[in-house]
């Protein structure tokens, strides 16, 4: 997932302030005084303003006439946003956020994986298996596999031959400095291998309802494996 690519002073604002609203620092409904924060973080009053937009532009904050400018509520802010999810794995948040992608996923993947099976190509099929054979050298490091795991879910999406699945696939893949949990299916004791392998083999076969189920039993295997 993408996040905030500023740098030099304008990004530190934007990664510092963010943190702290997410984390509940600032609370919601707070007035900022942007001549007191520009002091504390000694920066102009012009690269407050610049790093305020981009925080509105992740709907944490807000300026009216008479209020001035102030943290919005939890749920007006982008909660799929790349930088809010990785400052509430900051501040704490994790399990939540894990519990959360891992329901949104279950509401999608199934539904990908049929629609893969249908509408794959040659190149799709390269590149779940290439990511199968990353998962399978990677085995027993829990980073390697949940990244290999990542790439074979993008993979996945992008066979659907829908843009808008492939860009929903990159939102919910786990941020570089989340919890590394690669997804086992619910009879593959740990191994989280076998589970993708029968979803590739259903794939190649063109069997969009086998295809289906083999998504639903890794995501089973995800869900017991949650707190």
């Amino acid at each position: 997932m993408t996040s905030y690519a500023g740098r030099g002073v304008h990004g530190r604002v934007v990664q510092r302030l963010g943190a702290r609203i997410v984390a509940g620092v600032l609370a919601e409904g707070e007035i900022l005084d942007m001549r007191a924060l520009g002091a504390e973080l000694d920066v102009s009053l012009t690269v407050m303003r610049e790093s305020l937009k981009v925080l509105a532009g992740k709907g944490l904050i807000d300026a009216r006439q008479k209020r001035g400018t102030f943290v919005r509520p939890r749920s007006a802010w982008n909660l799929l946003d790349a930088d809010v999810i990785r400052w509430r794995l900051a501040g704490g948040d994790g399990e939540r956020l894990w519990r959360d992608l891992t329901d949104v996923r279950a509401a999608v993947a199934p539904a990908a994986a049929h629609r893969a099976a249908l509408r794959r190509g040659d190149t799709d099929l390269a590149a779940l298996e290439a990511a199968l054979t990353a998962m399978e050298r990677g085995r027993g490091d829990p980073a390697a596999e949940a990244e290999a795991a990542a790439s074979f879910q993008h993979a996945l999406h992008t066979a659907t031959g829908n843009e808008l699945l492939a860009r929903l696939e990159r939102v919910l893949a786990p941020a570089p400095d989340g919890p590394a949990r690669p997804v086992r299916g619910r009879d593959d004791t740990g191994d989280p291998v076998p589970g993708h392998r029968r979803v590739l083999e259903a794939v190649r076969d063109r069997d969009a309802p086998r295809a289906e189920g083999a998504m639903l039993d890794l995501l089973a295997g995800a869900a017991e494996d949650m707190p």
